[in-house]
């Protein structure tokens, strides 16, 4: 039985900055169904990574690939033409908004008919389908026709992650999603990820919290300074495995050595 096609597929990709490297011949794959979590210290490249793989600037070097075949994205709105969504830690929503409009923002429906050529958005439409959305995520949020100013900051951020998986059709990519919310809040927000795995589309986590990571990841790939160093099993590998790897106490020699020992 042949190997499943990953996704999306990261080969190799090198990206300096003047005299900085911020990537050094990293590679990633990501596959239907997962969770990988991408953790790195401060400066590992994980947002250099993100923003090769969403379009906001090429790559030096390498290839990306999306369902096996090599693509060249140029611009962020390249990578959604693909499906691909990110959700950013900004909590990236127009707060005197509904969640409707948040969701539909920059692709609202029109009517039908002449009225929609006259420029009438169908909100009966919208405000349906997002309620709908919301339902099938377990998205909590008392009334979608609250602004979104209204709402708690995990409700807020289930709404981003809402109007990313309802245009995603490959992966949704997350960076630090829980990292402005408490405790109830980034629950709520892991388990929409949860969510959004089990629909079948696969999710890339950044993020600094382990426990978190170790909570929700099926795969987790280690960054630093520039190269994805490892891959960590969360079933089986420790936080403190992943902190070693992360700050480089721990390396490819010091690991073969541990286990010929």
């Amino acid at each position: 039985m042949s190997a499943p096609t990953p996704v999306l597929e990261v080969r190799g990709v090198s990206k300096s900055f003047g005299a900085v490297r911020a990537l050094d011949n990293a590679s990633l794959q990501v596959f239907p169904g997962q969770i990988v979590a991408l953790i790195g210290d401060n400066g590992a490249g994980k947002s250099t990574l993100i923003n090769c793989m969403t379009g906001v600037f090429p790559p030096d070097s390498g290839e990306i690939l999306f369902d096996g075949q090599p693509v060249h994205l140029h611009s962020p709105q390249d990578a959604r033409n693909l499906g691909i969504e990110t959700v950013y830690q900004d909590l990236a929503v127009a707060p005197h908004l509904d969640s409707a409009a948040n969701i539909y923002l920059g692709r609202e429906a029109m009517k039908p008919g002449i009225l929609g050529k006259l420029g009438f958005l169908d909100n009966k439409f919208m405000m349906e389908e997002t309620a709908g959305e919301l339902k099938r995520l377990r998205v909590r949020i008392p009334d979608p026709r609250r602004r979104v100013f209204t709402l708690s900051g995990g409700q807020r951020q289930s709404v981003a992650v809402a109007r990313s998986v309802k245009w995603a059709s490959k992966v949704v990519i997350m960076d630090e999603p829980t990292a402005a919310l408490g405790v109830a809040q980034s629950q709520m927000v892991l388990d929409l990820m949860r969510e959004v795995r089990n629909s079948g589309i696969p999710v890339i986590y950044v993020s600094h919290n382990m426990p978190h990571v170790f909570e929700v990841a099926d795969r987790i790939m280690v960054l630093r300074l520039g190269t994805v160093v490892t891959e960590l099993d969360p079933k089986t590998d420790t936080i403190d495995q992943a902190v070693g790897w992360m700050t480089g106490s721990t390396t490819m020699s010091s690991s073969a050595g541990n286990e010929a020992a």
